[in-house]
């Protein structure tokens, strides 16, 4: 099930007694919980019939004792558990759950024993309590897990993961059109390279773009620069062509001038990567035989600076762009895990992209 069929079940009122939610897109994650929440609270008091647990801190029993409790002047009870993911052991092979006993009791030829929580929440599962909603939450679990074999089997697994990269566009044009706002493929692909992949992020950040260009009004690439991140595309491009040039001098002055120390510089990084992105694909259209024109619509950049794109590719030397992807992803491991300064490790780059 995907986060969308969850959000129509949950606006509909059908629900199902049980929801396992996992994944690692926690945007999809808190919608389809909160989503699931104020479905089930429908007809009673909000909050009077729910309990919340994670995992490690309450056990697989207390969240099936308030499972099985029946709702008080509600039609049903809410029951959320996360961090399932703490329940299952490292290593472990997926097959009877390690953990720790902690559920329903069951047994083979009069021998009871306790189930292992993650088990015995699988147990509930078969046969649920009518009267509640059990949201379960996980990061991520052993795909032959019996909880999970069983979510999918029965269609109770709701799917939240990151959407992939070439999803991202769409993804920010359809938010944007929610918003009552346009937003070109370039502008969103854009935007989508400086504020992905969390989507929460890239949400927020086309809420603050949507309040600042008003209603009705196109998300721009100036907006953008404006409301996200301080640099405009022609200004990597002249960064790039400073690069290109072996104009060190040039480059670390347009550096120097639109550096953030907020983020590090990881989002000027990840213009440079989108824009250089642009270049191969603008190189390997030249190389089919596509006109410049054509090869800038199909490497996705405006077409005026097909002419120069043209004369920046051609005057580098073979091998140089994918040397350039390489000190990019450099740079971006750099950025996250070095104790050097961010702005010293952008300088380190230049000066590796301009040597001959």
């Amino acid at each position: 099930m995907t986060p969308d069929q969850a959000l129509k079940e949950a606006s509909t009122g059908s629900l199902r007694p049980v929801y396992l939610v996992m994944g690692e897109e926690r945007w999809y994650i808190d919608r389809v919980v909160s989503a699931l929440r104020e479905a089930a609270s429908r007809g009673g008091i909000a909050g009077f019939n729910e309990d919340k647990f994670t995992a490690g801190e309450a056990t697989a029993e207390a969240v099936l004792g308030a499972a099985r409790m029946l709702p008080m002047m509600a039609p049903r009870r809410f029951i959320l558990a996360r961090g399932l993911e703490r329940w299952e052991k490292k290593g472990d092979d997926g097959g009877d759950d390690d953990g720790k006993p902690d559920g329903k009791t069951a047994g083979k030829k009069g021998v009871s024993r306790l189930l292992p929580p993650l088990d015995a929440l699988a147990e509930y599962a078969k046969e649920p309590a009518p009267s509640a909603v059990v949201v379960l939450v996980a990061t991520k679990l052993h795909a032959q897990r019996k909880l999970v074999t069983m979510a999918k089997k029965q269609d109770f697994l709701v799917a939240c993961e990151q959407l992939p990269r070439r999803s991202l566009p769409a993804f920010i044009r359809t938010v944007a059109k929610e918003k009552g706002n346009a937003i070109s493929a370039e502008v969103a692909d854009h935007l989508a390279e400086i504020a992905g992949p969390e989507l929460g992020y890239v949400v927020d950040a086309i809420e603050r773009l949507s309040l600042f260009v008003g209603e009705k009004q196109p998300i721009t690439e100036e907006a953008v620069a404006e409301i996200v991140i301080r640099v405009r595309q022609s200004t990597t491009w002249e960064l790039l062509d400073a690069i290109g040039h072996r104009r060190l001098d040039r480059a670390m002055a347009t550096l120097a001038d639109v550096y953030d120390p907020t983020d590090r510089g990881l989002k000027l990084l990840g213009l440079v990567a989108w824009s250089v992105r642009g270049l191969v694909k603008f190189d390997a259209a030249l190389g089919a035989g596509l006109a410049p024109q054509e090869a800038a619509q199909r490497a996705g950049v405006p077409p005026f600076k097909a002419g120069e794109m043209a004369q920046t590719v051609r005057g580098l030397p073979q091998g140089t762009l994918p040397r350039w992807l390489r000190l990019l992803a450099e740079t971006d491991l750099a950025l996250k895990g070095s104790r050097r300064p961010p702005q010293a490790v952008l300088e380190t780059m230049l000066m590796d992209m301009c040597a001959r």
